[in-house]
């Protein structure tokens, strides 16, 4: 179990059912029935749209033959990772309103957006719209940005 919660740690865990349902050549309606369950729900899960409950991980795991809690615990680590990602986005700005060619030297996705904060803000007060330099003031503060501008004259 380690070796598969390690390997899927993070993901959704409907991505490793319809793995495992694949691999055993199992359909998912007739095994959400034998399961006592809505097709539409492992559908659901299938597709990423609903978690696993504890009672299902119980049937899904005894169903699929993996170990108990598998499920459950990928869901787990599933809600983790999410929360993760949620506060990634708090360390970041709205990278929607953020144009990536204003950056065309920089590998934009690699840009470390607290650390590299005086790069960013000249790239953006000498080349960015004012959506962007709007953005800047909102995810920065004004003591910052204009620390960082009085440092370019």
């Amino acid at each position: 179990m380690e070796k598969l919660i390690s390997k899927f740690k993070g993901i959704h865990p409907g991505i490793v059912l319809e793995r495992e349902l694949k691999r055993k050549g199992l359909k998912k309606g007739p095994l959400a029935l034998s399961l006592n369950e809505y097709p539409q729900t492992l559908n659901n899960i299938t597709k990423g749209r609903r978690g696993i409950t504890a009672a299902l991980s119980i049937k899904l795991d005894h169903s699929l033959g993996l170990e108990e809690g598998t499920m459950f615990l990928l869901q787990a680590y599933y809600e983790i990772q999410k929360e993760k990602d949620k506060k990634d986005l708090i360390n970041k700005p709205d990278l929607s309103i953020i144009r990536k060619i204003l950056f065309w030297d920089t590998d934009f996705d690699k840009i470390n957006w607290q650390k590299q904060y005086r790069a960013v803000i000249k790239r953006v007060l000498e080349r960015g719209n004012d959506d962007e330099k709007n953005e800047l003031l909102r995810f920065y503060g004004k003591a910052k940005v204009d620390e960082v501008s009085q440092q370019r004259k």
